[in-house]
């Protein structure tokens, strides 16, 4: 392990994944990307139940016990290093298995666990990003629609063409060309007083902190919260935006194409709320 990461396997220190392995060669699994302050994790309780439900609607055995025991033996070994702030990547595959796409009547799932020492502060808020439109659409699937899944081509796609744009963050877009997401987390934007920001029934990631936003910052702050399809128009006139994730919490956005924003007044009014309710 380097010193400023280390990687477990099904609880046990490990530098490689044995092979073969589903997740490696289909996508078959889940993952979480977690926030530790002091190897505690942030909003566990949001992600087990993210997990949970993508472990039911992919079929996977029961194991999240299993999953818990080893995350909390990751974190306690992260505070144990001392880093104020940590990154813990949570991969769970469906384990080994024979040639082909159906999956082994006998499944054991494997749990891949990665901590790296977190550089920026999460209790500072990031400077407004820049946004490229992607030119990659989400693809239409229900029966994914919210999970996290190891399927992610089409956010790192558009994340390479944001890069080479010079930009921070890439807007996604779904078949109908309605905005979706940004490739690491929710977008929202505010229009007449309301929040607005996505529904997630045929694609997208039903985000921690979208849940944390519109279920408890967002009625603090006196916001109201509607998930409603917006179009790039939309998004364009709307007279605020940020989006969210588990490590960055909210982050203003301050361009996408020719549309500038330089009131970031609600999401400063969110961020605050979001410190103050850091455990």
């Amino acid at each position: 392990m380097s010193g400023a990461s280390a990687i477990w396997l099904d609880g046990t220190p490990a530098s490689a994944l044995p092979l073969p392995d589903r997740g490696l060669e289909f996508g078959d699994g889940l993952f979480e990307t977690l926030l530790l302050r002091a190897g505690q994790p942030l909003y566990l309780g949001l992600h087990l139940q993210r997990l949970q439900i993508g472990l039911a609607r992919l079929r996977f055995p029961e194991c999240l016990a299993r999953i818990e025991q080893y995350l909390q033996q990751a974190a306690a070994a992260t505070a144990e290093r001392g880093w104020p702030w940590a990154v813990l990547r949570l991969t769970v595959t469906r384990g080994a298995g024979p040639r082909g796409y159906a999956p082994p009547q006998q499944v054991r799932p494997r749990v891949l666990l990665r901590t790296m020492k977190l550089q920026s502060d999460p209790l500072e808020m990031a400077a407004p990003a820049s946004l490229a439109l992607a030119d990659i659409r989400y693809a239409t699937q229900p029966a994914l629609a919210g999970l996290k899944h190891l399927n992610r081509l089409e956010q790192v796609l558009a994340a390479a063409q944001a890069a080479a744009a010079g930009a921070d963050e890439a807007l996604m877009l779904d078949q109908a060309g309605q905005v979706v997401s940004v490739a690491s987390g929710n977008i929202f934007a505010l229009r007449d007083g309301v929040l607005y920001t996505p529904p997630l029934h045929a694609c997208g990631i039903a985000g921690t902190r979208r849940r944390l936003i519109m279920q408890q910052l967002a009625p603090a702050c006196g916001l109201q919260v509607r998930e409603e399809a917006v179009t790039v128009d939309q998004f364009a006139q709307c007279e605020e935006a940020f989006y969210s994730n588990s490590l960055v919490g909210l982050r203003p956005i301050g361009r996408c194409r020719e549309r500038t924003w330089h009131s970031h007044a609600a999401c400063q009014a969110l961020f605050q709320r979001y410190r103050e309710a850091l455990p």
